[in-house]
């Protein structure tokens, strides 16, 4: 078995540290650097309308669907191995892509960038909750770590823009070329050598390539519900396959010795509230983000620049989450914090059902909600990371970070999917002017969301019962220093990614 600095503390935490918010910060960066370029690629390489959409599409089967193997993989050879090599394959990727000459090509070097992310996300975050022990230490690392991924999501957004405009759409894909380089140089530099004890590890090849059939058949079901439909054949179809190979997952893992996923897992009441609270979670953010974005470009006619600055608020909300729940979590332990951040995202979502009208303003329809529901779901982040990984050990902290980061993806995917389809049925039976009818879409769409919030708030409730009291390492606190803190972070990026997304969707219809 290998394990990846468990010997021992790091004495360069710091270094350590800033290599893993790098990351973290790359990572949400390229979820929503490249969207905003979107129109602009389409001209340059003759992209039909259909086939620009998987310039997206190829990025998040490929992430999604291997983010378990990632997981597991960096706990069976090596953190630090895992972690460079998807440095070298998502920058050469990004190098490639920025070079391209075809469509195919392109959409080729987004699905390889995929693969890279998904060593990156789950790897990156297990490094801090195997070096720092847990407590005020690793606390403040996840607070870190989220404002990480916010920055790299607004970042992102008006990167893109302002790249295209200035150097063209090239530049957004090369503009990961010395982020990267820089990170191989800290990780080389400050993360210690995997450490190999006992006979080599076995992969569980027949649970991975089940697994990732089965998250890559329903990533792609749910992003082509726009299209087809739910109700349309290559949809059901599509579906139906990634719940067979998903269940003949767990009867695979259920009989193999060295599981990709122990499903044991799922019987840690604070692991499966952590993945059940991502889920729906993402699910609302994934979907406000998304149609916020519309509504800044269609509604109020911002720019993509101007729609990226519009979200900065929400970025800073998630800074000052973080920063509450550092303080919160070693006071009161996991629930509250949950139960808390929840039902303020959910007040902040439903505030902007409320607030946004075919005449809003910025001032009217977006400062204050931003807020609000940015603290909430900033309040998230720490105490998710924390529960995702109580009680898991060193050797399986990548297998708990690939199982959140899946749970992540599928309620991204899911939500936006779903929500897409009300607001369009919202839409539909709305009356007055082209505005006023997407408002009414898009107001349908934020309600929602808030239900999804509330929902997860009591999912916190219910299953972290009896564990949120107390201080330090009480109840609710990782009893461990090995046990993984680490999935919060990942979301943070991803959600953050998201609003580029959106705007992606705005500017090229």
């Amino acid at each position: 078995m290998v394990a990846g600095g468990e010997a021992g503390p790091e004495p360069r935490h710091g270094g350590l540290l800033a290599v893993v918010l790098t990351v973290q910060f790359l990572v949400a960066l390229d979820m929503s650097v490249v969207n905003v370029a979107l129109p602009d690629i389409r001209a340059d390489l003759g992209f039909s309308a259909d086939d620009l959409l998987w310039v997206v599409n190829a990025y998040a089967l490929a992430f999604g669907g291997l983010l378990m193997f990632g997981g597991r993989l960096a706990d069976l050879v090596g953190r630090r191995r895992t972690l460079i090599a998807g440095l070298a394959v998502f920058g050469a990727a990004s190098l490639g892509g920025g070079l391209v000459g075809s469509p195919g090509a392109l959409i080729a070097a987004r699905a390889l960038q995929g693969v890279g992310a998904a060593a990156l996300a789950p790897v990156a975050f297990a490094l801090i909750t195997v070096t720092l022990p847990a407590g005020p230490a690793r606390s403040r690392a996840l607070g870190l770590w989220g404002m990480a991924g916010a920055a790299g999501g607004a970042v992102g957004v008006l990167a893109g823009g302002l790249l295209t405009e200035a150097a063209g759409w090239r530049s957004v894909l090369l503009i990961n070329v010395p982020i990267v380089a820089l990170a191989l140089v800290g990780a080389r530099r400050w993360i210690a050598p995997d450490r190999r004890t006992g006979a080599p590890p076995r992969l569980d090849l027949a649970g991975a390539v089940l697994v990732t059939l089965g998250m890559t058949a329903l990533v792609f079901g749910l992003v082509r519900t726009e299209t087809y439909g739910w109700t349309s054949a290559e949809t059901v179809g599509t579906l139906a396959l990634a719940v067979l190979l998903l269940a003949a997952f767990v009867v695979v893992e259920l009989r193999t010795r060295q599981p990709l996923l122990r499903i044991g897992l799922l019987a840690n009441r604070p692991l499966l509230a952590a993945n059940l609270f991502v889920m729906l979670l993402f699910s609302g953010q994934f979907a406000t983000f998304y149609f916020l974005s519309l509504y800044t470009q269609q509604v109020l006619d911002y720019g993509p620049t101007e729609a990226g600055l519009s979200f900065l608020p929400f970025c800073a909300g998630i800074v000052v989450g973080s920063v509450i729940a550092t303080r919160a979590v070693t006071t009161v332990g996991l629930r509250w914090p949950l139960v808390v951040g929840g039902t303020v995202g959910a007040a902040g979502f439903g505030w902007f059902a409320l607030a946004v009208s075919a005449d809003g303003t910025f001032l009217t329809a977006m400062l204050g909600p931003s807020l609000v529901a940015s603290v909430g779901v900033g309040m998230c982040f720490v105490p998710l990371g924390t529960a995702a990984t109580t009680g898991v050990t060193p050797a399986e902290a990548g297998m708990a970070s690939g199982l959140l980061n899946s749970f992540r993806q599928i309620g991204g995917s899911l939500g936006l999917a779903v929500l897409v389809t009300v607001a369009a049925r919202a839409t539909d039976r709305a009356h007055g002017s082209a505005a006023e009818r997407l408002t009414s879409g898009y107001a349908t769409a934020f309600a929602a969301s808030a239900g999804l919030l509330l929902a997860a708030a009591l999912v916190a409730a219910t299953l972290l019962r009896g564990r949120g009291r107390g201080r330090g390492r009480g109840r609710g606190q990782a009893p461990a220093p090995g046990a993984s803190a680490e999935a919060a972070a990942t979301t943070t990026g991803a959600g953050a990614g998201t609003v580029a997304e959106g705007g992606r969707a705005g500017a090229v219809g």
